[in-house]
């Protein structure tokens, strides 16, 4: 275990090796002191757990009290082994599957048992996020980043999340495909706009706007989970 201090925050690092039936995903899990809840990074194609990109926000969502598990949700060696690879980025029932895996192993760890649990999906990891938090009862906020919602497909209006979807407004076609997956949704559902950004939000400025909400957006959930569990004698 290696200790992390980010400004005056001191957290903790350690490896996380997660069973998904035959499969071990492995990633990394940092957790302050009394984390006001866990982020799930969901990633899609084109990404790993270890781009600037999600290492920076990761390190944000921890300078501002969450817990965060990095981690791929398939293997290298499915990544790079056969001609199936790029189809796996797109098999949202097994990215799904693999994040149920990940959030029951998060609830059998100690220090983690009764934080509030949120899923950070982008790209495909977005759609798989939705889906998965269908299967879960535990999901109290997911935030889609730039994300294919719309492979959710059927599973939209099955979603009781409450759910953020951040779009660059450059980023036309998926805005296009966000407002209308947003229209098929049930649950508190909001969109986030981001000025002058484009599908990786890589604009000056944008990738902090993104961190921001999604960060807000999180902690308003967390608090939300955290009242209704503490009372949940009133909705018996």
């Amino acid at each position: 275990m290696q200790s992390l201090q980010t400004h005056d925050i001191v957290s903790y690092s350690r490896a996380a090796a997660i069973h998904c039936g035959r499969t071990t995903l492995v990633g990394e899990l940092t957790v302050p002191p009394d984390p006001g809840g866990i982020i799930v990074f969901a990633h899609g194609s084109g990404s790993s757990r270890l781009s600037a990109r999600n290492l920076a926000i990761a390190e944000s969502f921890t300078r501002q009290g969450f817990a965060t598990l990095l981690l791929d949700l398939l293997t290298r060696d499915e990544e790079v082994s056969d001609r199936h690879a790029r189809d796996r980025h797109f098999d949202i029932e097994l990215l799904a599957g693999r994040l149920v895996a990940i959030v029951d192993w998060i609830a059998r760890q100690p220090e983690l048992a009764s934080v509030p649990v949120g899923l950070f999906g982008a790209s495909t990891g977005a759609a798989a996020a939705l889906v998965a938090s269908t299967r879960l009862r535990n999901v109290a906020a997911i935030v889609s980043r730039g994300g294919s919602v719309d492979l959710a497909g059927d599973s939209l209006p099955d979603v009781t999340s409450p759910t953020l979807l951040i779009v660059g407004d450059r980023d036309g076609e998926v805005l296009e495909l966000n407002h209308r997956a947003m229209k098929r949704m049930r649950t508190t559902t909001a969109i986030h706009v981001v000025p002058n950004a484009g599908h990786l939000f890589d604009q000056i400025g944008a990738l902090r706007e993104v961190t921001n909400v999604a960060a807000m957006w999180f902690r308003k959930q967390f608090e939300s989970a955290r009242w209704r569990s503490q009372h949940a004698d009133l909705f018996d």
